[in-house]
């Protein structure tokens, strides 16, 4: 079994190597994907769910969106809810500096998700982005630091079963069974098995429809 210190070498080893610029490059050429020129913003907070952050990342990657993983405590390696370890490319008082950008993201998992509903700096990125008439997307518990931060009253929105209570608390929002949720700028989605369908409604949001298919088409994913 790998320690968190070998892992956190692993995966930060890869940032900024070949791997994330050429190769990504030769894929879309391979498939014919349009480059897209958005950017994104996922906020990594201690104890986010591994899944809910990687996979979003990643076919948002594939698409062409520049992507910056922003690290909630800083640019340190971050634990995860099941101890992988992410580095983020930057602090989230560096990333914001930047912003607003075309999608905030907010992956789940029950302490990241507390640790973004306790953040005056993730409240800032939030009503910064809604007063741009950005797209925020939320995933699993993630929603939940959208009531915490008075985000998108009135939308309809999906989160994990377990959250639903929990988001529902004082009615601001009228709940979805959905896998995932879209209500104008609130795009929301359920949990780990969910992902990569949240991923992909964020690259048709941003992209369109063409480009998301052509992401989709090598990720042999069931349909």
């Amino acid at each position: 079994m790998l320690s968190a210190r070998v892992l956190t070498a692993r995966v930060c080893a890869v940032q900024g190597s070949e791997t994330t610029d050429g190769a990504r490059l030769r894929i879309f050429k391979k498939y014919n994907i349009k480059m897209a020129s958005k950017r994104a913003l996922v906020i990594l907070a201690k104890g986010a769910e591994e899944m809910e952050t990687v996979i979003p990342v990643d076919v948002m990657r594939r698409a062409g969106i520049k992507v910056t993983v922003a690290g909630l405590a800083g640019k340190d390696p971050v634990q995860c809810s099941r101890d992988v370890v992410i580095c983020p490319d930057a602090s989230l008082e560096d990333a914001k500096k930047e912003g607003p950008y075309d999608v905030v993201v907010l992956p789940g998992g029950n302490l990241g998700a507390q640790n973004l509903s306790e953040s005056a700096a993730v409240k800032e990125v939030l009503k910064e982005q809604e007063k741009s008439k950005g797209l925020i997307a939320a995933i699993c518990a993630g929603p939940t630091a959208l009531l915490a931060h008075e985000i998108g009253f009135g939308s309809k929105v999906t989160t994990h079963p377990l959250a639903k209570d929990k988001m529902m608390n004082g009615n601001h929002y009228s709940y979805s069974e959905s896998r995932v949720e879209r209500d104008g700028l609130i795009l929301t989605s359920r949990g780990p098995g969910t992902s990569f369908e949240f991923a992909l409604a964020i690259v048709e949001a941003l992209a369109g429809k063409e480009v998301a298919a052509q992401v989709k088409a090598p990720l042999v994913l069931r349909d």
